[in-house]
């Protein structure tokens, strides 16, 4: 890596005559770059959840600098979000692919970017090749955290403190105030903007009724890995449940979750709506705003749930509900917790998933009876 660091400073960059280089100088304090930055360029996420939980830096950014304008670089896969966050001024595709370095498309769009003429970087992911593009686009100010060696790419290098500050929200935005800051506790929710009144027409164009009783949405899917998802009978005993009640189910997930959606759907007989595959991401937050109440796995649609304001219980398997909890104001979450969690492993070690072949459906229906619907 250093020497792709000298390629990138000695071959690709120059450096606009009335910026700092971009290795040049020591390590910034910090305190007075956080108070003057009106100009914010945001190394986003690519995980959905983490995503949602950026916006809690956008918002402490505008409360703490009101006059700063937010611009977010995001791949495909969060993009769509940045829409309905309104602390974002500003969002342009990061067209890289995962695990991949992509060096000359990282230098162009940091030479495309020099333009903006930002005054500080937040690069949000730990990696090293997260760290380049404000690198290149020459901006003065650039803060993360020490993970992956980024001295040099990173000139505003944080220290995290994973004992005080156990939450992933907590440690996003931190990055957003001074080095010398107190470490925050209390984070700013998520509020994703919703429409509701394009509801009724991608209803419409899934040849889906509005519903004119209760709404139970679950979410099956979790990208992570099996790890994280509760068993496909546990689901179908929920959905039967709530059927029989009068409720509709719908059922949501990507194309990836479709199996496990279609077997929950023909253990019920059909009866729920199978949404998986279908909706976009941009639509799947309105059709979530819409329902009564979710069940969800520990995966992004949970995160969005929450940010729309959705009563939400949610089902963690391998993963810490303490870490990444829903951020929601009416929400409830669900674990085992046995001896062997958490392992954050994408699949049991141990071959049991004890932690979700063991939670129970009335462990959820009571947290439903708890928080109630809307």
């Amino acid at each position: 890596m250093p020497c792709v660091l000298i390629a990138v400073r000695d071959s690709f960059l120059k450096t606009a005559p009335d910026r700092p280089t971009p290795g040049g100088g020591s390590t910034l304090s910090g305190t007075t770059m956080t108070t003057i930055a009106s100009n914010i360029l945001v190394v986003g996420p690519a995980w959905v959840g983490d995503m949602i939980m950026a916006q809690s830096l956008f918002i402490k950014l505008k409360q703490t600098r009101p006059q700063c304008r937010i611009m977010v670089t995001a791949p495909d896969s969060t993009l769509p979000l940045l829409s309905r966050m309104p602390e974002v001024d500003d969002a342009i595709a990061a067209p890289f692919a995962h695990h991949r370095l992509q060096l000359t498309d990282r230098i162009r769009l940091g030479r495309q970017l020099r333009h903006r003429q930002f005054d500080q970087a937040i690069v949000l992911p730990g990696s090293i090749k997260s760290a380049l593009v404000p690198f290149i686009a020459s901006i003065p100010h650039r803060t993360g955290y020490r993970k992956e060696p980024r001295y040099g790419l990173l000139n505003d290098l944080r220290t995290l403190n994973k004992e005080k500050q156990p939450r992933q929200v907590q440690r996003f935005v931190q990055l957003g105030l001074s080095a010398d800051a107190p470490l925050i506790e209390n984070t700013p929710r998520p509020q994703l903007e919703s429409r509701p009144e394009s509801v009724p027409d991608i209803l419409a164009n899934l040849a889906v009724p509005v519903a004119d009783t209760p709404v139970l949405a679950l979410c099956p899917g979790a990208e992570y890995g099996p790890a994280k998802r509760w068993p496909v009978r546990h689901f179908a005993e929920l959905a039967s449940l709530k059927l029989n009640e009068g409720w509709r189910v719908w059922l949501l997930g990507s194309s990836r979750d479709a199996p496990y959606v279609q077997a929950i759907n023909d253990a019920v007989h059909g009866r729920c709506v199978d949404l998986s595959g279908r909706t976009s991401l941009d639509q799947a937050v309105d059709l979530l705003s819409a329902t009564t109440q979710v069940v969800s796995n520990d995966s992004g649609l949970m995160h969005i749930a929450a940010a729309v304001g959705r009563p939400l219980v949610a089902v963690y398997g391998s993963s810490n509900p303490n870490f990444t909890p829903p951020l929601g104001h009416n929400t409830r979450t669900v674990s085992l917790q046995p001896e062997c969690w958490p392992c954050f492993q994408r699949a049991c070690p141990l071959g049991h998933t004890r932690c979700l072949e063991d939670l129970l459906p009335e462990r959820v229906t009571d947290a439903l009876a708890e928080i109630g619907p809307v």
